[in-house]
């Protein structure tokens, strides 16, 4: 990208990613000060907004892929991005452009340089995000938090139509609390006054910090259905399953844990068309049916069969476990993994140990990753083969040969590598 001004010389993503610097410090102070800067292109535009531990980008890409079918300009902002940073802010399934995003930045950019207390890189990507929306007039937003709710720069914005809390569990508590209650209270701060609220289902105890937020704000509280909800039929194209009075839905993610994200977002649907969006019976089977969300479970190859999962914390685990004893019964497992140095990394390979073969690590493109020859030597406490590769191309290439063709290589550890493996795997590695 060629230089447009002296604000971002390098061009607009080198300049987004100066303010990384900054990390992450809660608070709503900067991204308000900015939004106000900008004229509050908040203010125009109506919400989805989506909080949560797990689930937030499946239920957010399904819910925007169901108000597009539905006809409705539909703006996506989700993090983290697989592949490209575009990937973050998307129009009725597209990325915004390079020119775009550019554009864009160069407004933001400079009011954002005169900020006495300069915004984090999460907040100045929000605010792009919300000008682009602004400015393409966007009839409906799905907004997916970054950490937390409450203090999340997202939850700048208006009351939303429907304030969507995912699954919760244990993940970023030094920011958000050390039990699943203190997280939930931090999600419940995205329900607003005026706003409906849709929850997955948890534990009593979980289910009643949002009864009480919904009871201390005036919102209307919704639980997904749980109850009705049944596979029906399921591979590796996809599932069909019924929920409530809806049968033969078809939706292209894998895992039981996806469906109960389907379910939180039917029941969305429904409070959305309570409110006046409309949504037929057929744009909300064709917006499921279309939902494209890579990255989780998704098999990349055959032969021997090769999935990719961006599972990184216990919760995540557990559904992938899941989903080995659905879809790989018996088969030998080769892991390709590689994890952030800050998790409990041991914890979650312990509980995967018991159903794989062999390990092969690789080092995850991010500062904080654990170099993948470090956690070789961590891996051998489990008894089984261990080869470190040197980047992700060779593990790729590593793990398939080692694989026997009624085995399956299940690459998991983190969201950071995800994209590298994929762009290996199309290779034909």
């Amino acid at each position: 990208m060629q230089k447009t001004n002296d604000v971002y010389p390098c061009g607009a993503i080198d300049y987004i990613h100066t303010y990384l610097r900054k990390g992450a410090v809660p608070g709503l102070g900067r991204i308000r000060d900015l939004l106000g800067r900008m004229g509050n292109p908040e203010k125009n535009l109506k919400f989805i907004h989506i909080a949560g531990t797990n689930g937030k980008g499946s239920t957010a890409a399904m819910l925007a892929s169901i108000m597009t079918a539905a006809g409705y300009q539909t703006g996506l902002f989700t993090s983290p991005y697989l592949s490209c940073f575009r990937e973050r802010i998307q129009l009725d399934g597209k990325m915004i452009s390079e020119a775009e995003l550019e554009e864009v930045v160069s407004f933001v950019g400079p009011l954002a340089e005169q900020m006495d207390e300069k915004p984090t890189e999460f907040e100045l990507v929000t605010a792009v995000a919300l000008e682009f929306f602004s400015r393409k007039k966007c009839g409906i937003v799905v907004l997916e938090t970054g950490m937390g709710g409450a203090v999340d720069a997202t939850n700048a914005i208006p009351a939303p139509e429907a304030a969507v809390i995912c699954n919760i569990g244990l993940d970023h508590t030094e920011f958000l609390g050390d039990t699943p209650e203190k997280i939930a209270e931090a999600k419940a701060g995205i329900i607003k006054e005026g706003c409906h609220a849709v929850i997955y289902r948890g534990s009593p105890s979980v289910e009643a910090v949002f009864e009480n937020r919904c009871a201390q704000v005036g919102a209307k509280l919704h639980r997904a259905d749980f109850e009705t909800l049944a596979a029906e039929k399921k591979d590796f194209s996809g599932q069909v399953f019924r929920c409530g009075s809806r049968r033969d839905l078809f939706l292209p993610l894998l895992g039981d844990h996806q469906l109960k994200n389907a379910a939180v977002v039917l029941t969305t649907v429904e409070v959305l068309s309570e409110k006046g969006w409309q949504i037929s019976e057929e744009q909300l089977r064709r917006g499921l049916a279309a939902t494209q969300w890579p990255g989780r479970f998704e098999l990349l190859r055959r032969n021997p069969v090769f999935l990719v999962d961006g599972g990184h914390n216990p919760q995540c685990m557990e559904a992938l476990m899941g989903n080995i004893r659905e879809y790989l019964p018996g088969r030998p497992i080769t892991a390709l993994t590689g994890v952030m140095a800050d998790k409990d990394y041991l914890d979650m390979y312990r509980e995967m140990a018991p159903w794989v073969s062999r390990f092969v690590t690789v080092t995850p493109d991010n500062p904080r990753a654990l170099d993948a020859e470090q956690l070789a030597q961590s891996l051998k406490i489990f008894g089984l083969p261990v080869t470190a590769c040197h980047t992700v191309e060779e593990g790729v290439r590593e793990a398939i040969a080692e694989t026997p063709p009624h085995g399956a290589v299940v690459a998991f550890g983190s969201l950071y590598m995800v994209g590298p493996i994929r762009a290996a795997v199309s290779k034909g590695l």
